[in-house]
């Protein structure tokens, strides 16, 4: 079933890309996909929840991916901040995400909008949050406003290089540029104790992101439904990895250096397109989160 669903996740996307999105109809994705509208029903309830679908496993990779940047790495290497950065850059013109962000943008659908919004404010509530492990709590009252200054400074460099320039935009550089351009600004901000938004704006923002619930639970259930499709295929290698890891969820200790290798190497058994992907990719993100929550104990 998964297999199929990534089928018609791809190839709808790809339909929002050609065609645009308002262009594009349920059915057309039917026709193109080969499938029936019960299918199609079975996976979406609306084409809108198609594509939270397909920004949705996009937005799993590259968290997934900025996490296991972090592996034997500092946080508070600014160079592997940048690298994160870049992650989710290169995952949306790797799927040519690009356009489908503008046309929610110009579509006027409020329910996209706000999907897209919260994305928005979960991805500064997270450059804060690594901007706290790059500087220290001191930094803490100023990370929110650094966090929108350097996607700002990203977004009308981008714009301005493809407005003025006829040279190819490397992005890699521009990026690790901006990150570097918060050593002066942040400093500057801590010794003139100089906000403009304040503490309420860096509150609200992280009010509205959505609370994951219990992780272990989540991750527990996710495993268990996963286990059992992996057994009726006799995919022996994937059911080592899921028992370990329902096992390691019981233990009173966590090995966290084990628990991350052991992430990596589950994600990436599974990583390329298949009828586990999804469900793999969930889990893994699933499992970060739970890494992380348990080292912070």
């Amino acid at each position: 079933m998964n297999e199929r669903k990534l089928h018609v996740l791809l190839t709808a996307q790809r339909l929002f890309v050609e065609k645009g999105f308002n262009s594009t109809s349920v059915q057309d994705i039917i026709e193109e996909a080969h499938i029936s509208k019960g299918t199609f029903y079975n996976y979406f309830t609306s084409k809108n929840e198609c594509l939270m679908a397909i920004l949705e496993f996009a937005h799993e990779e590259s968290t997934i991916r900025r996490r296991e940047l972090l592996i034997g790495q500092r946080k508070d290497d600014k160079m592997i901040l940048a690298e994160q950065v870049l992650i989710r850059m290169h995952i949306n013109r790797e799927r040519n995400l690009l356009p489908i962000f503008e046309a929610v943008f110009y579509s006027g659908d409020e329910e996209l909008r706000q999907f897209v919004t919260s994305y928005h404010l979960e991805e500064l509530n997270w450059i804060s949050s690594r901007l706290i492990d790059v500087y220290g709590e001191t930094a803490r009252p100023y990370t929110m406003e650094c966090a929108i200054m350097v996607l700002g400074m990203i977004k009308q460099l981008i714009h301005f290089w493809n407005a003025y320039s006829k040279d190819s935009l490397d992005i890699n550089k521009l990026v690790h540029f901006a990150i570097r351009r918060v050593d002066a600004i942040i400093f500057d901000m801590i010794e003139h104790n100089d906000t403009l938004l304040g503490s309420d704006v860096q509150a609200a923002v992280s009010s509205a992101v959505k609370s994951p619930g219990d992780i272990k639970e989540q991750l527990h259930d996710k495993l268990q439904c996963f286990r059992k499709s992996l057994a009726k295929e006799k995919h022996l290698e994937g059911l080592e990895y899921v028992d370990y890891l329902l096992s390691e969820l019981e233990q009173p200790n966590k090995k966290q250096h084990i628990m991350e290798a052991v992430a990596r190497s589950f994600r990436e058994l599974f990583s390329k397109e298949g009828p586990h992907t999804l469900h793999a990719n969930e889990i893994a993100n699933l499992l970060w989160q739970y890494i992380d929550l348990e080292a912070i104990k």
